[in-house]
């Protein structure tokens, strides 16, 4: 045991020895192992960032929440189908409220596409979403400020508003938008409650932190004609244990407030977060097999470079080797200095590779979210040492098995 510690510490020292000699080499060498961490190891952060965002953002929408629409948000039902549905009206949702016993709450909303203003700064394009005041227990919303619309200020159609948080930020950059005035398309209103930030960018357009909700009659008197828009009806499940019963029940309900028989398709969709979750594990899916090509070519790259520059090491010092091996020398001695060499190498490509890596992540930060976690440290280091030593073997081996006369005789 003490013999190999001892030929472990005389290989350390001659590979960092051999390594503080060829300075530039060793940098260039590692270039390919430096594109190949700093790749894998920002692919994981921007990742988990992400993930992070659309799970805060998914969570804001609740698991245990149906959406009754006109439109399947993603299924195999033709387009052609869905287009020949008729709209859900007010009218249709007061039946269903009433056909309905196991959801916790019930809201409808409608949407407009609007333009925001407060003095000269104006938002554009953004989602003016109205509801009733049974919307804020269809969602786990957490306020900054202020708080959601009552009944009395929902039944009498008050011009009252609540900002998501972006739109706040773009607003009353300030913080001091409660009790504020906005215009909608021309309409104000007056600001009543903020959302905290949701942290759902992945979202789309149903990213809470970029719209505004208002009383749902205020969207039909400026609006929307309820003529040529449906509404959707939002249905919260007790807990995610009777989502399905409570799915059950709203095909049951609605099916009999339009007046279905039992050979009648279903001429409107119960849309669930789960769509959105499988839209988002798709995507990210191609995102990491996309980034692992990248990552594993720039690795392959820079094994390849560090395996050739390995053997023109071993030719270098064929005649120090043929020495070494002379005097008592063994195998193993040989091939672990030679792969101690290429780690070290490219564990000093993989630790750069991470400090590029943490300081692009920080940088993306401002932009996108990620998130640097300890993990990226043992990834960096993990898969710098596997290449360091999958593409030193072959060197090392060949270093290893030369004969000591013939290396002495080496010029």
């Amino acid at each position: 045991m003490l013999t190999f510690l001892y030929e472990l510490k005389e290989g350390l020292i001659i590979a960092l020895n051999s390594i503080r000699a060829n300075k530039i080499r060793t940098f260039l060498t590692t270039l390919g192992i430096v594109i190949g961490v700093t790749s894998v190891v920002l692919m994981s952060t921007a990742i988990k960032g992400i993930d992070g965002a659309f799970q805060r953002g998914i969570s804001s929408m609740g698991s245990d929440v149906l959406y009754v629409d006109r439109w399947a948000w993603f299924s195999n039902v033709e387009w052609w189908k869905m287009r020949k549905r008729s709209n859900i009206t007010m009218a249709e949702y007061e039946k269903f409220k009433n056909a309905v016993k196991l959801p916790a709450a019930i809201a409808p909303t409608i949407w407009s596409n609007e333009t925001i203003k407060v003095g000269e700064k104006s938002v554009e394009n953004v989602f003016i979403s109205g509801s009733t005041s049974d919307f804020q227990y269809t969602t786990n919303f957490n306020y900054s400020q202020g708080r959601f619309y009552n009944d009395i200020e929902s039944r009498s159609s008050r011009y009252v508003a609540v900002l998501g948080f972006e739109v706040a930020n773009n607003l009353f950059p300030r913080g001091d938008g409660l009790g504020k005035y906005i215009k909608v398309s021309g309409i104000e209103y007056k600001v009543i409650g903020i959302l905290a930030e949701q942290g759902s960018f992945m979202l789309g357009n149903f990213n809470p932190d970029k719209r505004v909700y208002v009383p749902i009659g205020t969207v039909f008197k400026h609006f929307v004609n309820t003529n040529f828009r449906s509404i959707t009806i939002e249905v919260k499940a007790h807990n995610t244990g009777m989502v399905q019963d409570t799915k059950i029940e709203a095909i049951g309900a609605m099916r009999k407030v339009r007046g279905l028989s039992y050979s009648d398709e279903d001429d409107f969709s119960i849309n669930q977060q789960e769509g959105l979750t499988q839209s988002y594990d798709s995507t990210v899916g191609v995102i990491q097999i996309a980034g692992l090509f990248i990552t594993g070519l720039s690795l392959f790259v820079g094994a390849i470079g560090i395996m050739n520059i390995m053997f023109v090491s071993v030719k270098e010092r064929t005649k120090e080797i043929g020495i070494r091996k002379a005097i008592g020398a063994k195998r193993r001695t040989i091939l672990m200095q030679f792969l101690l060499e290429s780690s070290i190498i490219c564990l000093i490509g993989g630790l750069l590779g991470l400090l590029i890596a943490v300081l692009m992540s920080m940088l993306i930060n401002q932009w996108l979210p990620t998130s640097v976690q300890y993990d990226a440290f043992i990834i960096a280091v993990t898969i710098s040492l596997l290449t360091g030593i999958i593409a030193g073997f072959a060197p090392a081996f060949q270093a290893a098995k030369l004969d000591p006369v013939e290396a002495l005789r080496y010029e």
